[in-house]
C-alpha cells in the first residue's frame, strides 16, 4: 500500500535522524561608553602593504598575559582590555581555581588582578585590575565574517608576550569536544570559528583579529599535532559571544542564557536532496528535553529549523548565534519545516541550566 505523503516524508526524517552521527547541543548588552569605538591606529612608518604588521601595532597593546598561582604550580594564559577601567577579557579555564592572579601588560608593568566571573559554559571569563586609561580594543561584529578572510593572533604561548601569528578564518559554526583538550574543558563548545593563524599553549584568552585592527574572537583551544595529526587547527569564541558574556559577568557576576531545551545537527543540501527534504539545510531538531521551551512550544523531533525571529537558520550555528539577540523569558517566532510543510511556533525561552 502507498504512504501518504506526510507519512512518507516523516519516515524519511526518522531515516535521517538515525544516519547523521554528528551533532551538536544547544548553547548559546549593550557596549558601555568606556569600551574601545574604534581600533587605535598604527605607526605610519608601516607600510600599508603589510596588514598583518598594522594590526600587530594596532591591538598589541591591547593583549596582556595572564599570570597564574593555583595552589603549588604555576601557569599562564592570555587576555585582552576589554574596557579602559580595567576590565580584561580571557578563558574560563585559564582562571579557574586560581589562588592569585598578574597581568603582564605589553608596556613591561604587571599589576595583580581579581576574577570577575567566569562562564564554563562559553569559556568567557573577566578579570579586573585596579588601572584606569588602559588600551582598550576595538570588539568587533563577528556575524558577517567571512572564510578565507585574513585572522591575526595575537596573545603569550609558551610565555613567549605578544607574539603574533596570521592565517585566515577557517571555518565558522565549529564544535570543539573536550576530550581533545585533555580534560582542560568541562564540556563542549560550539559556534566557534576555526583558523590556521598558529595558536598554543598560553594562546587561550588572547586575540583573533581581522585587518581593520577589531576583535573577532578570543582564541580558546587548537588541535594537538602530536596528538591529532592535524597542523594549525585553532578555534575562537566569536567576538559577539564575548561581549555579551563579558557585559553580564561585569554587571552582575553570573550570565543568563537563552535556552530552547533542544539537540540539533547541521541538515546539509546534500542529505536533504538524498532524502527528497522540501528545504536545503537548516537544524534539525534530534532530542527534545521534555518540559523545556521547546517542548512546550510543540517543536518535536525530525522539525527543521530555518529561522529564529527575523533571523535565517542554515545551521545549529546559526540558531545559537540568533539566540544571542535574546534573553530568557523573551518571546520569539521559530519557523519548522515539519512533514513538508512550513510552520511557526511561539516559543518562550527559558534559561540556560549550569
Amino acid at each position: 500500500m502507498d504512504l501518504k505523503p506526510g507519512l512518507r516524508l516523516a519516515l524519511l526524517i526518522a531515516a535521517l535522524l538515525a544516519f547523521l552521527l554528528a551533532g551538536c547541543s544547544e548553547d548559546s548588552g549593550s557596549r558601555r561608553d568606556n569600551v574601545a569605538q574604534a581600533p587605535a591606529q598604527a605607526s605610519p612608518q608601516i607600510p600599508e602593504d603589510e596588514p598583518v604588521a598594522q594590526v600587530a601595532a594596532q591591538v598589541g597593546p591591547s593583549v596582556v598575559q595572564v599570570n597564574v598561582e593555583e595552589a603549588t604550580q604555576e601557569s599562564l594564559g592570555s587576555g585582552v582590555i576589554y574596557r579602559k577601567d580595567g576590565y580584561i577579557i580571557t578563558n574560563n579555564h585559564v582562571v579557574e581555581g586560581a589562588s592569585s592572579l598578574n597581568v603582564a601588560f605589553a608596556d613591561g608593568t604587571t599589576e595583580r588582578a581579581n576574577v570577575v566571573g567566569r562562564d564554563p559554559n562559553t569559556e568567557i571569563a573577566v578579570i579586573k585590575v585596579d588601572r584606569d586609561n588602559l588600551p582598550a580594543a576595538k570588539f568587533g561584529d563577528s556575524d558577517n565574517l567571512a572564510v578565507g578572510q585574513l585572522a591575526v593572533a595575537i596573545g603569550s604561548p609558551s610565555g613567549f608576550e605578544s607574539t603574533v601569528t596570521s592565517g585566515v578564518i577557517s571555518g565558522l559554526g565549529r564544535e570543539f569536544p573536550p576530550e581533545l583538550t585533555g580534560g582542560i574543558l568541562e564540556r563542549s563548545l560550539v559556534d566557534l570559528i576555526q583558523t590556521d593563524a598558529a595558536i598554543s599553549p598560553g594562546n587561550s584568552g588572547g586575540a583573533l583579529v581581522d585587518r581593520n585592527g577589531e576583535i573577532i574572537g578570543i582564541n580558546v583551544a587548537y588541535l594537538p599535532p602530536a596528538e591529532t595529526g592535524a597542523v594549525n587547527i585553532g578555534f575562537a569564541i566569536p567576538s559577539d559571544t564575548a561581549v555579551s558574556v563579558a557585559d553580564q559577568l561585569i554587571k552582575t557576576g553570573e550570565v543568563s542564557t537563552p535556552y530552547l531545551g533542544i539537540f540539533t545537527s547541521d541538515l546539509s543540501p546534500q542529505d536533504a536532496d538524498r532524502f527528497g527534504l522540501p528545504v536545503d539545510s537548516g537544524a534539525l531538531v534530534r532530542e527534545v528535553e521534555s518540559g523545556s521551551a521547546a517542548d512546550e512550544a510543540g517543536v518535536t523531533r525530525g522539525d527543521i529549523i530555518v529561522a529564529l525571529g527575523d533571523n535565517p537558520v542554515e545551521s545549529s550555528g546559526d540558531l545559537l548565534g540568533a539566540l544571542r539577540d535574546y534573553q530568557p523569558g523573551d518571546t520569539v517566532d521559530l519557523t519548522v519545516f515539519r512533514a513538508g510543510n512550513r510552520q511557526t511556533l511561539e516559543v518562550t525561552l527559558g534559561e540556560r541550566p549550569q
